[in-house]
């Protein structure tokens, strides 16, 4: 998601965890790739968060992230497993010893690059205001909020976005995009403030609610995490991430979820 911030607590809370564990249980193969299951890549994902990340009907996990990590995962003989976490500070969880990779719409920031590395892009997004139908030509800018409640997810970069520009709203954080949903449709909140494919999804699907702003000033790319020094991996992800664009996998993965 576009998500953010927390920086500092979280890498105490690493460097407590990392000592007393003395590291990740990790398994090196012969070419110094670090894995925590041998023959799978296991990926963290703060899920469901469509149309990135989800489970369809039959238990299998879908969804454009998704699609791609078991693209990459096939071309290098390896099983995609999943392990759903919370989003903050997921990107400190390969450090951990929790998965190899964190595949969870998450933007590359500064602070994130800090405590783990990024691959190169490989999706471009921006933030938006999601509202009831019937406030979507009233609430059409951040200040059109003032006074009002606005959603957001703990630790994202929406939430950050909202804290910097909605000074006049009351922001309001909540730990799962789904609460955000629920908070919106009760009347709880007046508006969810997170990434636009994200919010156009829910208003797509539910009828009930509509994207009444986007703020394509603000520009951000997703990227996925692995552990700091893990250059192996890393590799192998942007060599995915390149196979796929080249092959035309990446086109259809996308037009899969965000065209038509």
């Amino acid at each position: 998601m576009a998500r953010n911030t927390r920086v500092l607590a979280a890498l105490a809370a690493l460097s407590l965890v990392v000592a007393a564990c003395g590291g990740s249980d990790s398994n090196t193969s012969e070419g110094g790739l670090k894995l925590v299951k041998d023959g799978s890549l296991t990926v963290c994902s703060d899920a469901p968060y469509e149309p990135f990340e989800f489970q369809a009907e039959d238990g299998t996990w879908t969804g454009f992230d998704m699609d791609i990590m078991r693209k990459i995962a096939e071309a290098n003989s390896l099983e995609l497993e999943v392990s759903v976490q919370p989003f903050d500070g997921i990107w400190l969880a390969p450090a951990a010893g929790k998965c190899d990779v964190v595949a969870s719409s998450m933007t590359i920031t500064e602070e994130r690059a800090q405590a783990a590395d990024f691959t190169d892009s490989y999706f471009d997004a921006f933030q938006s205001l999601l509202v009831r139908k019937a406030d979507a030509e009233t609430y059409t800018t951040v200040e059109s909020l003032a006074g009002k409640t606005i959603a957001v997810q703990t630790g994202t970069t929406g939430e950050s976005y909202a804290k910097a520009n909605a000074t006049e709203s009351k922001i309001q954080s909540f730990d799962e995009a789904s609460a955000m949903f629920l908070a919106l449709e009760s009347g709880q909140v007046d508006a969810v403030l997170q990434d636009y494919l994200i919010n156009k999804e829910r208003a797509d699907k539910q009828g009930t609610s509509a994207v009444s702003a986007k703020f394509e000033e603000s520009p951000e790319s997703y990227g996925f995490a692995v552990e700091k020094g893990n250059t192996a991996l890393l590799t192998i992800l942007n060599k995915g991430i390149k196979d796929l664009r080249e092959s035309g996998d990446y086109d259809t993965i996308y037009n899969k979820y965000f065209i038509g």
